[in-house]
């Protein structure tokens, strides 16, 4: 990193809170479909296939724009891409509020994940530059700090709002904020110097093509946390931004208010928890654990806490899912540091492709579990125990995608390899 693109501490601050609020918007509109779904499930008669497939549509946009923004990040900065891509989710959300039936809403949906598909990727591509590597573990846990605040916006009080402005009212609301967002970005965000790589033992003909993501697969830190990246993160996406509403009405009896109200409280947990990894998170890096070791001895605690939550059933509400998505953050440390493992002129490449990774994830999750609970009822199962047997199977992927993170994190300590050489 050269020196002139560090930022000052007053300038660093300016650009971290206009990315935040278009970052904290992203999350609200992402989150906002398993509060929604009790009334979307009434008005449009929808099936459990049908809401995956509908939250899942915002993750399919999502990572259908994840390979190109990586190259457009790198080639023409973070300023420029993101804001571009912010007027394609103003239109989103414009189709959402005036859709009036479910095809039109699942192609909103589609249309907003792409929009707002570069709301993290562009911050953190940025900070890659701007901020010393210590202060970037700090950014990315307070951008995600940031997006579990929007969760947290889009449970109690996208409840409260409902009455008065009903979902549509609550999607024109949305592509206003976003618009207000792309005026704070537009004036705070520094332009982007475009960087000459330097020699790197991957040699010139990896990196000196701005297309190329040869370097990114092959790298073997980056196929270490793909597994993970799939299932345990984005499975984690998945049951914060929908099955965990589901699973609160339908199998723990709880109200739609209810519902919502655990959904505040999971959010809110997770908004916590991310503000703790980036208090954190420098003193981690100054001791040299790396975030592969932190993985290792903190997953295997949300594999415990789901495996409670199938096994209790009725009896697994809120506080547990919540405990299974704190449990899950560990995970989230993969991101950064696949970031710093590779080359900074490579760094919207390496994010673009792991949260491609990621959000693949989510998408199959999501719709993978409604589909699970519904085939489930050819064998007369009651929905509780669909539930059950659906997020049962999640268990199972999840515990094989650990253990396949730690056959690859073995082999690499064995060839005694550091992740930036990996």
């Amino acid at each position: 990193m050269a020196a002139p693109d560090l930022l000052g501490a007053r300038a660093a601050v300016l650009v971290f809170l206009a990315f935040a609020l278009a970052y904290f918007l992203s999350a609200l509109v992402r989150a906002v479909t398993a509060t929604l779904s009790p009334a979307l499930s009434v008005e449009l008669a929808l099936q459990a296939s049908d809401l995956g497939l509908l939250a899942g549509g915002y993750f399919f946009g999502f990572a259908l724009t994840q390979l190109p923004l990586g190259n457009w990040l790198d080639r023409h900065g973070p300023r420029r891409v993101i804001l571009g891509f912010l007027g394609v989710a103003v239109l989103g959300c414009v189709e959402f509020a005036l859709a009036t039936g479910f095809s039109g809403l699942l192609a909103a949906r589609v249309l907003t994940g792409m929009g707002v598909s570069a709301c993290l990727m562009a911050p953190l591509t940025g900070y890659r530059r701007w901020l010393t590597p210590a202060t970037q573990m700090r950014a990315n846990s307070w951008m995600l700090m940031t997006g579990s605040l929007g969760m947290v916006a889009a449970t109690l009080p996208v409840q409260w709002l409902l009455p008065l402005t009903g979902w549509r009212g609550l999607f024109w609301a949305l592509a206003a904020l976003f618009v207000l967002a792309m005026v704070g970005i537009a004036f705070t965000v520094p332009p982007w110097r475009k960087a000459v790589a330097p020699p790197t033992s991957a040699g010139p003909s990896e990196l000196g093509a701005p297309a190329g993501y040869g370097l990114i697969w092959r790298h073997p830190y980056f196929r270490q946390m793909v597994p993970i990246g799939f299932v345990n993160y984005g499975g984690m996406v998945a049951v914060q931004t929908l099955w965990a509403g589901p699973w609160m009405v339908k199998v723990a009896g709880y109200s739609p208010q209810q519902s919502a109200a655990g959904l505040f409280g999971i959010n809110l947990s997770m908004l916590c928890t991310f503000w703790l990894w980036g208090v954190i998170n420098p003193g981690l890096a100054r001791r040299g654990l790396p975030a592969e070791r932190l993985i290792a001895w903190g997953l295997p605690l949300s594999l415990c806490v789901l495996l409670s939550i199938v096994w209790l059933g009725a009896d697994a509400g809120w506080p547990l899912w919540a405990l299974f998505c704190v449990s899950s953050t560990f995970v989230a440390l993969s991101q950064p540091a696949v970031a710093l493992a590779l080359p900074a002129e490579a760094a919207g490449r390496a994010l673009s492709a792991y949260n491609l990774v990621i959000f693949a994830g989510v998408f199959t999750v999501q719709w993978s579990v409604g589909l699970v609970i519904d085939a489930l009822a050819v064998f007369g199962w009651s929905e509780p125990d669909r539930y059950r047997g659906a997020v049962g199977a999640f268990l199972g992927c999840c515990v094989l995608a650990y253990l396949a993170f730690l056959r690859m994190q073995l082999r690499a300590r064995a060839r005694g390899t550091p992740p930036q050489h990996r």
